[in-house]
């Protein structure tokens, strides 16, 4: 038998619930980069929002709503940072252009806390089914943007036709992340510019 679809609307929430529920979010997406999602309590996040619990319910149910907002919100400022240079990505200077943009973004901090979405898929993955999905849909979006770029190096004949943007971009990918890895275990960024050097290095390869 189908179940008829609810015709329940979400709730609207008001300018002040708006702020207040961005001010929790923000509080947890410091809190769990910072010491990770295991050690940040909802208490933790109701002291560093300065809200009651009272509001800290009424907008996240429990932990793992406000994980998965982590996530969306976390993915949302990746994709923001580097949505629109990959988009443009048309040529091996724009790798470039890339790598330079992200081993910058980077230094900030001495390569503290890794990656966004690397160190809560580490975290995550094998723990919960749903922040697990979550985040392999948005490495997929991530992987289709690089993909892309190196799709359209290929058709407007700036790689060769036998260069695979799939398996480039998934190399690229894992020695990014193997790059975050590193700087983040050694508080140095050096091994993060070397691992994506020679990724760009292997895609030079495939140049026409």
């Amino acid at each position: 038998m189908v179940e008829p679809e609810s015709t329940e609307k979400p709730v609207r929430l008001t300018a002040r619930g708006e702020a207040t529920r961005a001010r929790i979010l923000h509080a947890a997406v410091d809190l769990m980069t910072v010491k990770g999602v295991a050690a940040t309590t909802l208490d933790d996040v109701r002291a560093a929002s300065g809200t009651s619990k009272s509001q800290l319910y009424h907008h996240y149910a429990d932990k793992d709503a406000l994980v998965q907002d982590v996530i969306e919100y976390q993915a949302e400022d990746l994709l923001a940072s580097q949505g629109e240079q990959l988009r443009r990505l048309n040529s091996i200077r724009g790798l470039e252009r890339w790598r330079d943009a992200i081993i910058q973004r980077n230094a900030l901090r001495n390569g503290a806390y890794g990656c966004q979405l690397g160190s809560l898929a580490s975290e995550l993955s094998d723990q919960n089914e749903r922040a697990r999905s979550a985040l392999a849909g948005h490495f997929e979006t991530w992987l289709g943007l690089i993909a892309d770029g190196l799709r359209r190096m290929r058709d407007t004949g700036k790689l060769r036709r036998d260069a695979d943007p799939e398996r480039l971009a998934i190399g690229l990918m894992g020695a990014l992340e193997g790059g975050y890895l590193l700087a983040q275990t050694g508080h140095d960024i050096k091994p993060m510019r070397i691992a994506l050097d020679m990724a760009i290095d292997y895609i030079r390869t495939f140049q026409a």
